[in-house]
């Protein structure tokens, strides 16, 4: 045996092969759990002096050890190369360095797969956290543009198609209520998240008598896992955080476009403010939706980290594999584009655009989204709707060849087209009238914008 190397264990005659080392390590990126790794051995190392596995006197050095450990990470004294392997490793290594063999008795109970577990749960649920505030100060700056623009009203689409005016408000709230079911939705992902896998061991538990509930307690976690070969292999929470991830990032996503079109010369809606986009490299007239384009494009990111897991994980034999390890970098990038799109896009909604509300005037008053409510005139009278609809549709056939708007029919032509029209036509079809009629239960009506907005804040409340 070369005794210049490092081998993995006793059971090896040689080294690993440098190429094959760096393949295999990932400090390079697992160090990213060093302060949970830290935690989570510390309460391993506290369960094992409480069960008298080991003494009181020999847990109380190896706590004191990983908090020197920490605090030297946290000065930048404690930098582990790829001779570490991984973040595990390394931590064990530097506290038998401080400890001498007493360093050597934390792993006692314990297994890199259980250890490992407990990491990424502890690091995820804290994320997760972050992302819910993240998501209510989203939410805010949603609410708060939504009340200034209650009457402000805006051409709603189908098929972006011009459909029917909307208050502004109501556009906005839809993605109110969006990321609500983000919130709610990471919500319900944490509490499977905060389930404890320590004590699992490799995949069988461990013959020492150990107490799983005391550790658990110790890291606030809400429970254990019941199965140690679940425990060390389940990697769900994680799969369900980036299906989660994903939907937040579709919904940004969606919103980022129609940014996008606003800001379009050809709509003109909004005016993307200097702090938030940039221009061209030639061309000195443009200014360019930067954030709304970048978030768009990173929602793609997201997705393939999702693919990526469940590529992974759909033809792992249980328990523990190597493959696992790649779940970190696409767990840690999702929650930091996450994280980093939805602090720009809450920058961007709340100084980064100015809705042109002229403009928006102007633009529902310019189409013919109000002839659904010409037909529901027509029906509030008597007249069988799909006879009403089928009038309009030769109505605006009519008009749009002649070169007119609905509004810029004389009563003679309205009453000549049917009796029942009457004078009321043009308040009944007037854009204003026409979105303060919708005032069914979650309709873009002002009086129902205004209940929304203020169920919204108590939403906020919760």
């Amino acid at each position: 045996m070369n005794q210049g190397k490092k081998t993995w264990s006793d059971r090896f005659e040689s080294a690993l092969h440098p190429a094959i080392a760096r393949f295999n390590a990932s400090i390079g990126f697992d160090i990213e759990l060093i302060e949970y790794d830290i935690t989570g051995s510390i309460a391993h190392a506290k369960m094992l002096a409480h069960t008298g596995i080991i003494s009181k006197e020999e847990g109380q050095q190896l706590i004191t050890g990983l908090e020197q450990i920490r605090l030297e990470y946290q000065e930048g004294r404690f930098n582990p190369g790829i001779d570490a392997e991984d973040v595990h490793f390394a931590v064990e290594r530097r506290l038998t360095q401080l400890m001498g063999d007493v360093g050597k008795k934390l792993h006692t109970a314990r297994s890199r797969n259980d250890q490992v577990g407990t990491d990424i749960r502890l690091y995820l649920r804290d994320q997760i956290q972050g992302i819910r505030i993240q998501l209510r100060e989203w939410q805010g700056v949603l609410l708060k543009q939504a009340e200034t623009h209650v009457e402000t009203l805006i051409p709603g689409y189908t098929h972006l198609q011009r459909a029917q005016p909307v208050s502004l408000a109501h556009h906005l709230l839809a993605y109110f209520q969006m990321a609500q079911r983000d919130w709610e939705r990471l919500g319900e992902i944490y509490h499977r998240t905060n389930i404890s896998p320590l004590g699992s061991g490799a995949l069988a538990g461990t013959t020492f008598p150990i107490d799983r509930h005391y550790t658990a307690a110790e890291l606030k976690f809400g429970g254990v896992y019941a199965n140690s070969l679940d425990g060390v292999s389940d990697r769900d929470f994680a799969i369900e955080f980036l299906c989660a991830a994903s939907l937040i990032m579709v919904h940004l996503s969606r919103f980022s476009e129609e940014l996008i079109l606003w800001g379009s010369q050809e709509f003109s809606f909004i005016k993307f403010q200097d702090s938030c986009s940039t221009g061209s490299s030639i061309m000195p007239q443009k200014k360019n939706p930067d954030i709304p384009e970048l978030v768009r494009g990173k929602t793609g990111r997201v997705f393939g980290h999702l693919q990526a897991l469940l590529t992974i994980m759909k033809g792992l034999p249980l328990a523990y594999n190597k493959d696992l390890q790649e779940d970190k970098e696409a767990l840690f990038d999702g929650v930091k584009t996450i994280e980093a799109c939805l602090e720009a896009m809450t920058i961007l909604l709340r100084e980064g655009i100015e809705f042109k509300t002229e403009r928006l005037e102007a633009a529902v008053n310019e189409d013919f989204s109000n002839a659904t409510d010409v037909a529901d005139y027509l029906a509030a009278k008597g007249v069988p709707f799909r006879e009403a609809y089928n009038l309009v549709g030769k109505v605006v056939k009519t008009s749009l060849a002649a070169g007119k708007l609905l509004k810029d029919l004389t009563l003679e032509e309205w009453q000549a087209l049917h009796p029942q029209f009457e004078a009321d036509i043009y308040a009944a079809i007037a854009p204003r009238q026409v979105v303060a009629a919708r005032n069914s239960y979650g309709g873009t009506g002002f009086e129902q914008v205004r209940s929304a907005i203020k169920s919204a804040k108590e939403q906020l409340l919760g």
